[in-house]
This record gives C-alpha cells, structure tokens and sequence, in this order.
C-alpha cells in the first residue's frame, strides 16, 4: 500500500499524524476503508502518532470503516 498516494501529509520526508493540528511523527497505520465507495480490498490509510491512535480507531470504528492498525514501519513507502 502506497501511504505517500493518500492525502497523508508529509513535511520533509517524515510522515505526520492525521489527527487535525496535529503535528507529530506519525507511528501507526489505520488501514481502513468505506464500504459504499471502495472495493472490499482496498485501503486507505490514516496516519497517528501514538497520542491520537485511539481517538482515530474510535472514529473510524464508528462508522465501520477501520480494518486494522500497524506500525508505521510496515507501510510500504513509495
């Protein structure tokens, strides 16, 4: 999965959390997806530093779109 093809912000190479504001280094990995536009196998992925991490799950487990969290390391980097 390509983290860089998201709407993920980058700011010089480092990949930030994509909780609103905030600013931090991104260390998870919410692959999630919306059933109503995606195919089943498709992911999207959401960035968190380990601060909003729940917050993020919760949000999209609300709303039955979270599939799974990993460390940022697994993503791949394209």
């Amino acid at each position: 999965m390509d983290v860089l093809a998201t709407n993920a912000d980058a700011v010089a190479g480092e990949l930030v959390c994509s909780a609103k504001g905030c600013r931090a280094e991104a260390t998870w990995g919410l692959l999630w997806n919306n059933p109503r536009l995606h195919t089943p196998e498709r992911r999207k992925v959401w960035l968190a530093c380990d601060d909003h991490r729940e917050h993020l799950e919760q949000f999209l487990g609300a709303r039955s779109f979270w599939k799974q969290t990993v460390p940022v390391a697994e993503l791949d980097r394209a």
